[in-house]
């Protein structure tokens, strides 16, 4: 099995039998058809993952890799809000008669900020420190930015990214209020691991470990038998990532950049319906 099984696994477990559930309360999240769509949730859950050792994307049922990839370059290198951008219609139910998301998640990366070394964003001034500054112990992005809070048709649930060098090891640190585990949770990983690995290569660096800190790791209650399912079925060995060309500018990366061979997996043979 792949350790981002084990993991994913052990997390879904331990909420469903040992979490708190929101069920006699009353909750803001709903289900298409109106009812309310309450939780289990676990508060606080740490993850650790050695991208040295393998890529971290779990056999037990698919993660797309392409549209999780296509995603978080819509989000760090074109920074973008508007969902004409991305190649999915993961966020049109946030979209706005404008087709934005309002001032969330690539809009907060591409505001520009002064430094004395000049003006960066903070994607731009993340690179500039781990090629000038490596050892910096600042090198952080914070999208959760209360002053356009009221601006965003969604607050950032994956919100700070926290960027560490030890030796030749780029690692990193992503801090996430909120997910939806069986939906979101192995989505995100892959996303900012493939962040990690984009950064390092661009920047002369190795990915080391990449951390995964979730405040409120949560279980919808439509979602749990689905779960269950996933509890006994074959796990596969992580396969291989493959870098199919030497791109040293990060805002060159594309998609096709990148290939997962061996990739093997259990389809999943449901929709899993999704809490808006």
């Amino acid at each position: 099995m792949s350790r981002a099984d084990k993991i994913f696994i052990e997390n879904l477990k331990d909420i469903i039998e040992n979490g708190f559930s929101d069920e006699n309360l009353e909750v803001r999240p709903h289900w298409e058809d109106g009812t309310p769509a309450h939780t289990t949730k676990k508060f606080c859950i740490v993850n650790r993952y050695n991208l040295a050792e393998e890529f971290p994307i779990i056999t037990v049922r698919k993660t797309n890799f392409k549209a999780c990839l296509d995603e978080i370059l819509w989000i760090w290198q074109k920074k973008s809000n508007r969902i004409c951008d991305l190649n999915s219609h993961i966020w049109d139910s946030w979209a706005d008669e404008s087709g934005t998301i309002g001032k969330a998640y690539g809009y907060q990366l591409g505001v520009k900020h002064h430094y004395k070394e000049g003006d960066f964003d903070q994607v731009d001034r993340v690179i500039y420190d781990l090629k000038h500054n490596p050892q910096s112990r600042r090198i952080i992005t914070n999208i959760y930015v209360h002053a356009d809070l009221s601006e965003m048709n969604l607050y950032p649930c994956a919100y700070s990214m926290t960027f560490n060098v030890t030796g030749n090891k780029l690692n990193a640190i992503l801090n996430q209020r909120s997910q939806d585990m069986l939906t979101a949770n192995n989505w995100n990983v892959v996303q900012y691991s493939m962040l990690v690995i984009m950064l390092a290569k661009v920047c002369g660096l190795e990915p080391g470990e990449f951390i995964h800190v979730i405040a409120d790791a949560h279980v919808y209650d439509r979602h749990i038998p689905l779960c269950k399912e996933l509890f006994d079925r074959e796990q596969f060995p992580a396969p291989k990532l493959v870098i199919k060309r030497d791109v040293t500018d990060f805002y060159d990366f594309t998609v096709d950049d990148f290939e997962l061979v061996d990739y093997r997996y259990t389809p999943l043979g449901k929709k899993i319906e999704v809490a808006i």
